[in-house]
């Protein structure tokens, strides 16, 4: 759940964005936040199947109606904060540790303010981290980032203000890649879901002994939240359902039951 304000993010008509008012783009990124994050919300309850919130603080305040609809078909699933927006309010990555540390104190308190929970999971607006944040999450009680995107199984980094747990979020998995800059239709993502995980289900099988493997699966409202990028993902959950090998949990899940809760 994601904020870029008027004029700002993802853009479905490159050849249009130069128009002002660019009511072609403004429309893709409405329709996301407005229609695809209660229909993802819907599928996700009628399907049974858990799922993680990532979330910009500054949603809250823009999309309140929104984000009322959505807790109460998913009420207890886990918030990971999000920076305070995904265009012109992200880390500042320049300025040092003391500033993204305020950065993340204050768009956790702005979260517990909106939700009544204080997340305790991050992952930075549009990815974009470095040395400082780690050190800056752990000073301010993060237990777990998303930030990275280099493993597939879960690790713990330690920084000189604390540990913190990775969770890999492969760079391939997220849809909202694949979508805007590949050109891939969501048929062809839910492929991709399905054969990325179709290997991890070999291979675990081929070794029992080797521990468990982790895939974050990114998704946005831009993509899964279309009727028709809903319908892909929905074949892809009530497959992977059907999988002995596969334990769809959200990251509470995973990190209790890896001990680390």
């Amino acid at each position: 759940m994601e904020e870029f304000g008027f004029g700002q993010g993802p853009i479905f008509r490159p050849d249009l964005a130069s128009r002002n008012p660019d009511l072609v783009n403004e429309a893709f990124r409405q329709y996301a936040s407005d229609w695809g994050i209660v229909r993802v919300g819907r599928l996700f309850q009628e399907l049974h199947v858990p799922l993680t919130v990532v979330v910009n603080a500054e949603f809250f305040g823009r999309r309140p109606s929104v984000w009322k609809e959505f807790r109460s078909m998913l009420p207890n699933a886990p918030i990971v904060a999000h920076g305070m927006n995904n265009t012109t309010h992200m880390l500042p990555l320049r300025s040092g540790i003391a500033a993204q540390k305020a950065y993340i104190r204050r768009t956790l308190d702005l979260i517990a303010e909106a939700t009544g929970v204080k997340p305790t999971g991050w992952s930075s607006p549009s990815v974009y981290a470095n040395r400082d944040t780690m050190r800056a999450m752990a000073a301010e009680g993060v237990a777990y980032t998303l930030d990275q995107m280099d493993s597939d199984i879960i690790s713990r980094l330690k920084t000189p203000e604390g540990s913190l747990i990775l969770l890999p979020y492969p760079t391939v998995t997220v849809d909202m890649g694949q979508y805007l800059a590949r050109m891939k239709t969501t048929r062809e993502i839910e492929a991709l879901w399905l054969d990325y995980v179709s290997e991890l289900v070999i291979e675990a099988r081929a070794n029992p002994a080797r521990g468990a493997t982790t895939v974050v699966i990114g998704i946005h409202p831009f993509v899964v939240g279309t009727p028709d990028g809903a319908l892909a993902l929905r074949r892809v959950l009530l497959r992977l359902k059907s999988e002995d090998a596969v334990w769809l949990a959200d990251v509470d899940a995973i990190l209790q039951a890896a001990g680390l809760r």
